[in-house]
């Protein structure tokens, strides 16, 4: 295997195969920060080394509820020229916004039980925001690659039927430093286990949204 690391890269992540009996091409990536701790809401994108098909691809549907005042997932992965439906779940109105560069629009006041829908076709990271409520933040992270993933609540994230060959990997998070660096490191899917461990650092102030009390609806 071969192993790049760089000094700008602020997450710890471990790839190794399922278990000692895994097929080829089946890999979890766990994400650490540097203290140890297991990182959720970070997406992984795999860039292949080789040519030839993946047998992944990028372009599909996905959801950002609005749901107790707020956004629901934190952060959402999708692929360039995927749709993503932002369907409105509370008793009062939401107008989504973002002014991000990879996608600049606005879903004007809508209410329960509507839906309203929109296409990212440029990859990069869209932060979201509601004009009604100051509250509500979410991200989506628009890749680029065909195989990409996001990190669960343990800070794994598992790619299945990988074909064998070379992969830069490269993770994101809403916290990490030095979001304008490429983080790259270089993974190598073949017969043998592998491990691949990257470290830096997240922002000591994360991001999040907060719930709302309901004298603050609207």
């Amino acid at each position: 295997m071969k192993q790049v690391l760089t000094h700008l890269i602020q997450l710890i992540v471990a790839v190794l195969l399922l278990s000692s009996a895994a097929i080829s091409g089946d890999a979890k990536i766990l994400a650490m920060d540097t203290h140890g701790k297991v990182v959720a809401d970070a997406v992984i994108t795999l860039r292949p080394l080789f040519e030839g098909p993946t047998g992944f691809s990028s372009k599909g549907k996905a959801e950002m509820r609005q749901q107790d005042a707020l956004f629901a997932p934190f952060v959402l992965a999708i692929g360039a020229g995927s749709t993503v439906n932002f369907p409105n779940f509370d008793e009062f109105r939401h107008h989504v916004y973002s002014f991000s560069e990879a996608k600049h629009f606005e879903l004007r006041l809508y209410g329960q039980d509507e839906s309203k829908q929109i296409q990212f076709d440029t990859a990069g990271v869209v932060a979201l925001g509601c004009n009604i409520h100051d509250n509500m933040l979410a991200y989506i992270y628009v890749s680029e690659q065909p195989i990409f993933a996001k990190t669960d609540e343990d800070g794994a994230v598992v790619f299945a039927g990988l074909t064998n060959g070379q992969y830069a990997v490269q993770v994101w998070h809403p916290d990490i430093k030095n979001v304008q660096t490429k983080q790259e490191a270089i993974l190598e899917i073949g017969d043998v286990p592998v491990a691949l461990t990257i470290s830096t650092e997240l922002r000591a102030v994360r991001r999040h949204q907060q719930m709302l009390n309901e004298d603050s609806y609207n």
